[in-house]
């Protein structure tokens, strides 16, 4: 199973959407915990829905469930706690969630993109959350396209 994993931050529209459609991924899997914001301009939820759809042939699909919570993404960003205890807590609350088991997720990350906003994987829980389910089953391949 192939599992993407990108992130809009610091890319034009065109890049961003290039990327998608070049990665042969099926549906982006939106795993922000605000995915309304107006400082998302054009991946603003229902704006991105209709994007995909018009450029990519892709379907767009919001999974609260691989996102952290409120309160423990703040203190990562406002300094309270750092990086590793953040890593620490999300993985902690993914398994407490049993998003491994959910019914029907592997069928529907299988091709999929995880999207969230850092513009790159290595501090973002779009990348904790794809490795995770890795480790849960064994057979993804990840790929970040950005």
């Amino acid at each position: 199973m192939k599992l993407y994993t990108i992130g809009f931050t610091q890319k034009s529209a065109a890049d961003f959407f290039g990327l998608l459609r070049q990665s042969g991924a099926q549906r982006l899997v939106d795993v922000r915990l605000n995915n309304t914001s107006q400082l998302a301009g054009f991946a603003k939820r229902d704006d991105l829905a209709y994007f995909l759809e018009q450029l990519c042939g892709m379907e767009y699909i919001p999974l609260p469930q691989l996102a952290p919570t409120k309160e423990m993404f703040d203190d990562y960003r406002k300094g309270r706690k750092d990086w590793a205890i953040y890593e620490s807590q999300f993985l902690e609350l993914l398994a407490t969630r049993r998003v491994s088991s959910e019914p029907g997720l592997k069928r529907l990350l299988s091709d999929a993109c995880l999207l969230c906003s850092e513009h790159k994987p290595d501090r973002c829980h779009r990348r904790l959350a794809a490795e995770y389910l890795s480790r849960q089953w064994g057979d993804v391949r990840i790929e970040h396209l950005g």
